[in-house]
């Protein structure tokens, strides 16, 4: 319980701070969900999106993955429930993205998953705050 307490216990002081990381949490997960997660069902010239595969795993895991850490990766990060172990994914697949998959492209578009994957850093760093699932749940079992 105590390691548990460790990964999911945040505050990140002042009320103005911790209010400041909901919000960037909100914002964050609802634009991850809405340009990346959407994706995966809309069609483009009657198909669906291509997820990269640059590590070679077996299709439906690359699938899974993706599909995870763009549908409900976002939805655990506005909620922020379990919130640091929830954005490893995620990074995973953005990071995937700069490094591998975009790194000969422009500066331009290799933007995007390093934006991204800066920013779930700095929840993975910081937890979900104060204003959380994980905290109320922490402070009240």
């Amino acid at each position: 319980m105590e390691i548990l307490h460790k990964i999911l216990y945040s505050n990140i002081g002042s009320s103005f701070n911790n209010v400041a990381l909901l919000i960037f949490r909100i914002l964050l997960g609802l634009e991850l969900f809405r340009v990346h997660g959407l994706k995966k069902f809309r069609l483009k010239n009657g198909k669906k999106e291509i997820i990269p595969n640059p590590l070679g795993l077996p299709v439906k895991l690359n699938a899974l993955v993706a599909s995870f850490a763009d549908l409900v990766v976002p939805f655990l990060i506005i909620l922020g429930l379990g919130t640091r172990l929830a954005v490893l994914p995620t990074i995973g697949v953005t990071a995937i993205g700069y490094f591998v998959v975009h790194r000969k492209d422009s500066l331009e578009v290799r933007d995007v998953p390093y934006m991204y994957t800066l920013s779930l850093l700095l929840i993975l760093a910081l937890g979900a705050g104060t204003y959380s699932l994980d905290y109320y749940l922490l402070n009240t079992l």
